[in-house]
């Protein structure tokens, strides 16, 4: 991920320098991320790592790529009894 060149504010965010809340902008420059503070001029290279690794559930199915068969389920109404 890689911000724009142009500064954006981030919202919520605290500045590690002076504690001031949403004084942090961010920006790209030469292919690099970082993060400043318009209070302090605290400046801090962003290291954005990997995109996270999507978990596996029944919906994503394995990571081989192979899934248990499917089952049918047959829904039942309980004011009709033996259908």
């Amino acid at each position: 991920m890689t911000f724009s060149t142009k500064k954006q504010f981030i919202a919520g965010v605290v500045c590690p320098k002076c504690s001031k809340m949403d004084k942090i902008v961010a920006y790209s420059k030469d292919g690099i991320n970082y993060r400043e503070c318009v209070s302090c001029g605290f400046l801090d290279e962003i290291r954005i790592a990997s995109t996270p690794k999507e978990l596996i559930t029944r919906v994503t199915h394995s990571v081989n790529g192979l899934s248990e068969p499917t089952q049918k389920v047959k829904l039942v109404d309980p004011s009709k009894p033996n259908q």
